[in-house]
């Protein structure tokens, strides 16, 4: 299943928004900042990545609804399960 062409924007944003911010963290470390601000700028990192898994999820049970509304077989329940632990 692709994603969305709906969400595809917003995920690409959230994702070089995390790329930035990681890019950031790599450089508080190299120049030896603290660890608190590393580990919570790290954090951001963390949650714009989830944002980021969560819209494709979020993308793909729509994708799926559309497409048992039109006769092709949904996802089990059992792979929306997975899906959501891949995230955990």
């Amino acid at each position: 299943m692709k994603v969305d062409e709906d969400a595809v924007g917003a995920v690409l944003n959230r994702l070089r928004r995390a790329q930035g911010q990681l890019a950031g963290v790599i450089a508080m470390i190299e120049a030896g900042r603290d660890c608190k601000d590393v580990v919570t700028q790290l954090a951001a990192v963390s949650r714009a990545l989830d944002r980021a898994g969560f819209k494709i999820v979020a993308s793909g049970m729509r994708q799926c609804l559309a497409a048992a509304d039109e006769g092709a077989p949904p996802m089990s329940e059992a792979e929306l399960e997975k899906l959501f632990l891949t995230l955990a």
